[in-house]
């Protein structure tokens, strides 16, 4: 649990780490972009992936009733929320389970909506999925970002809507959307049956003591229309283990969706991200009691630097995960022309905010999941860059 540690990850095919030239035509400059950790996964999990390791027989693997318990226990203890592990498919991803959802509730040339600013493979998988992007845009009020349930409504109302995906906690501002917010939001789907995706992946890294609230979790009308996604890969940063929970309590819409899991040639976890998730979500507890600080305190870090440095620069200030989205409108440059100075003068990899669509112009997220150190040299580099 020492998060002080610089770990060197360049040569181990990391797409953080090792495909900054090929991507962004730099070698020299630090990555704080794509949303995994610079930290080692809770030694529980390394155990338990050596000792399936050292069995060294690795046939067909199915996850079973203690694999599906290990989730339902892990989101009781953490979210006051107990699906019934009956209720509880698998995927490689969330990714992969927002696509398959997409197929399994939707028809090509179907709207989806989402709400823009938002997670980039969202539209990626409505659109390669044939169907078409609804935006509801967020509002920015305070310095966060609200649903406009006006516009929610209105958009509901058109019966070619079946599907809605929702992020929460909200990639790319961190925003934990409120239980009343939710229970607006719910209403409105439960009264025009529109299935909601709920990516619940960041909710294990809740900040300041706030709760995270599961959508399914308010009625059994929101459950019904639900599909859940939670995984261990933000959590503990074993994102590249591939191993993903579905909760999908009505089960007419779970046999949809595993007869789109079976039409994509997707059957199974593979052998160790069974082992991970089980080892996760029973024994990585401790290691995230331990992470959850830390990340509070490069927060602060980041914010202060920000407040007596950059002033001009706007932070909001996340509810969850490592990640912060920063506007820098006030600077005047165009997207094209931040970019560029991050990466030649600042010699720093951030994400730009276009790529979470409307309303990301003028942002570039920033990924603080590594030591104080590199939180340090990171806000550095981008003061450079816009010196």
């Amino acid at each position: 649990m020492n998060f002080d540690l610089r770990e060197n990850r360049l040569g181990t095919q990391s797409v953080k780490w090792d495909t900054a030239e090929a991507l962004f035509g730099v070698s020299d400059a630090l990555p704080m972009w794509v949303a995994d950790m610079d930290f080692r996964a809770p030694e529980a999990v390394t155990e338990a992936l050596k000792a399936r390791l050292d069995h060294g027989i690795f046939g067909y693997t199915s996850p079973d009733e203690n694999t599906r318990e290990a989730v339902a226990s892990w989101l009781h203890t953490r979210h006051g929320y107990r699906p019934d592990p009956a209720s509880i498919v698998f995927s490689s991803g969330v990714v992969t389970a927002i696509s398959m959802a997409v197929q399994a509730f939707t028809e090509p040339g179907d709207p989806v909506l989402i709400q823009s600013p938002v997670y980039t493979p969202f539209y990626q998988m409505i659109e390669e999925n044939k169907r078409r992007v609804l935006h509801n845009p967020l509002r920015e009020e305070n310095g966060i970002y609200c649903m406009d349930f006006e516009d929610i409504e209105k958009k509901l109302s058109d019966s070619e809507v079946k599907l809605m995906i929702l992020c929460n906690p909200h990639n790319p501002s961190g925003r934990a959307w409120s239980r009343d917010e939710l229970l607006k939001l719910g209403s409105l789907c439960a009264a025009h049956n529109v299935t909601v995706v709920s990516d619940e992946i960041h909710s294990d890294l809740m900040l300041y003591g706030k709760p995270h609230t599961p959508f399914a979790s308010l009625s059994e009308d929101f459950a019904r229309i639900s599909v859940t996604c939670v995984a261990p890969s933000k959590t503990f940063n074993i994102a590249g283990i591939q191993a993903s929970a579905i909760i999908i309590p009505d089960r007419y819409k779970r046999v949809k969706f595993s007869a789109a899991l079976h039409q994509n040639g997707i059957s199974n976890l593979n052998t160790f991200a069974v082992a991970a998730i089980e080892a996760a979500y029973t024994k990585g507890g401790p290691w995230l009691d331990a992470l959850i600080p830390y990340i509070e305190g490069n927060m602060k870090l980041a914010e202060d630097f920000l407040r007596k440095e950059l002033p001009k620069v706007r932070m909001m200030k996340p509810d969850a995960s490592y990640l912060i989205w920063m506007d820098f409108s006030e600077y005047g440059f165009s997207d094209a022309e931040l970019r560029e100075r991050m990466l030649k003068k600042g010699k720093i990899i951030l994400e730009p905010g276009t790529k979470y669509g409307p309303g990301g112009e003028g942002f570039m997220r920033l990924n603080v999941g590594c030591s104080a150190a590199a939180v340090k040299e990171g806000l550095e580099r981008i003061k450079a860059a816009l010196a």
